[in-house]
């Protein structure tokens, strides 16, 4: 019988590698991937069954790269596997279409869980954190990122991670111009003054480490 097959998302090969152990007796590894831009390609090229990925990951998020994936693929299952406890990742992570939520700290028996649930069409969110999930959902302004659009969540990160406006125009392919007024609508709309807060809401909201 053919397994599933999984693509592992992390920045930390270690970690990915101790999950490659846990999950292979049931699941196949299609692959690992050490950023966002490096899963949404890998995704797109393997077709894995589930992907399991961290949220925070250098150049695109885990949870951009899933809006990205969504939008080529509305079935596309993601399990975010992370250190994050505050219950406003997971439920961003959710909005945007994930199959599971797990803490790292959390028994390895659950992303096995959260892996056959995503499989099976459910949502699997750690115990720990769910009841604090479903009562944030209910908080319309608990999430400032939901002011953002999905492009201006991507400048931002690679401004946080200290990439120039034309660093950043290259590698998302806009002007410079463009990135610039990106920046300023993300400054005006969030109520910040300068690029320090700018990068520190970034660290703050788990845009980066």
């Amino acid at each position: 019988m053919t397994k599933p097959r999984v693509l592992l998302a992390d920045d930390h090969r270690i970690v990915a590698e101790g999950l490659k152990g846990l999950l292979e007796e049931e699941f196949e590894l299609a692959g690992i991937v050490e950023d966002g831009r490096a899963m949404v390609q890998a995704a797109r090229e393997l077709h894995p069954d589930v992907i399991v990925a961290d949220i925070s990951m250098p150049h695109l998020n885990g949870i951009d790269a899933l809006a990205q994936l969504k939008r080529d693929n509305p079935k596309v299952r993601v399990v975010f596997l992370t250190m994050h406890r505050d219950a406003a990742y997971a439920r961003r992570a959710l909005e945007a279409g994930a199959s599971g939520f797990v803490l790292k700290h959390s028994a390895p028996a659950e992303l096995v869980l959260a892996v056959r649930a995503a499989l099976q069409g459910r949502t699997f969110i750690s115990p720990d954190l769910a009841a604090e999930v479903f009562r944030t959902a209910r908080d319309k302004d608990a999430d400032p990122l939901a002011a953002l659009t999905p492009r201006q969540r991507e400048i931002l990160q690679l401004v946080a991670e200290g990439k120039s406006a034309k660093e950043i125009a290259a590698a998302l392919g806009l002007s410079a111009r463009t990135v610039e007024f990106h920046k300023y609508a993300m400054m005006e709309s969030l109520g910040i003054e300068n690029s320090a807060e700018l990068i520190h809401f970034a660290i703050k909201h788990g845009i980066v480490p």
